[in-house]
């Protein structure tokens, strides 16, 4: 069981509607281009809040509920494109517990490490490698949930769980890249 301060869960849907599965390229359209300037405001934020840590030691508050919020909408847009879940993401960050893809991150830490924030563009080097081999994982998985749910309506419990570690890693490292956290991410799930 990892400590890490950042957790990844979620709760795929078996039994799947063939017709949302089978058009899910169009029905994610809202959701990438909400991403697109989403994702823009989260970098800036974050390089402002790099200049932040180096000079305070702390992530400012507000951006730091802002990054962790994009980090939250990411993964449970990743976790619809991708079929872990039919259900339809919220467009906000919040927490929204109902939801099947859950990544719960910490309150702001007290006091993050000043040399690995500012060494962080060269200490992700080997996560976003990790990160690059794990997204072609999680996409040939959803390959194969597309699928065995168009043609079954089912998603098999082995699909699922070779999804999982992925997805967790992934959401770990969006978090020690958008400095969420100074630890490095696990490979444990």
């Amino acid at each position: 069981m990892s400590t890490y301060p950042v957790a990844y869960d979620h709760i795929p849907a078996v039994d799947r509607s063939r017709l949302t599965v089978f058009f899910r390229f169009i029905t994610v359209i809202p959701h990438l281009i909400w991403s697109f300037f989403y994702g823009i405001a989260a970098i800036v934020v974050t390089f402002i809040a790099w200049f932040a840590i180096l000079f305070t030691g702390r992530y400012p508050d507000a951006m730091y509920d802002f990054v962790a919020g994009y980090v939250r909408f990411t993964m449970r847009f990743t976790g619809y494109m991708y079929l872990i879940t039919d259900e339809y993401p919220p467009f906000d960050g919040g927490e929204h517990p109902e939801y099947p893809v859950q990544v719960r991150i910490p309150p702001p830490p007290a006091n993050l490490k000043r040399l690995t924030t500012g060494l962080r563009i060269f200490l992700l080097i080997p996560v976003w490698i990790l990160l690059y081999v794990f997204s072609i994982w999680i996409q040939v998985v959803a390959i194969a949930f597309w699928l065995v749910a168009v043609f079954t309506g089912k998603t098999s419990q082995s699909l699922i769980d070779a999804v999982r570690f992925p997805m967790a890693y992934t959401a770990r490292a969006y978090a020690y890249g958008y400095l969420l956290t100074d630890g490095w991410p696990p490979l444990d799930d």
